[in-house]
């Protein structure tokens, strides 16, 4: 497992992994409240990739990621969704 540090390489490496095998990619969250910390995971059983943050400002960031899932899943991998 990997924890990335940039929000914008984790975005860029999670696409990158889903559209390598968008049948196998899985994406989770997990809060901890009593931390106050978020961890965002993306795997596809062969490579793990994670993110880690405390900071609350990250959810709108998270949103964003969600709806680029989301796009992916139905346009398909292919699809442009950085536009």
């Amino acid at each position: 497992m990997v924890y990335i540090t940039s929000w914008d390489d984790f975005v860029e490496k999670s696409v990158q992994l889903f559209r390598a095998d968008p049948e196998k990619t899985r994406y989770a969250m997990k809060y901890r409240h009593c931390d106050g910390k978020l961890v965002l995971k993306v795997t596809d059983d062969k490579e793990c990739i994670k993110f880690k943050t405390d900071q609350a400002q990250d959810a709108k960031k998270m949103e964003k990621l969600n709806n680029i899932f989301f796009t992916l899943m139905a346009r398909g991998s292919e699809g442009n969704v950085f536009s």
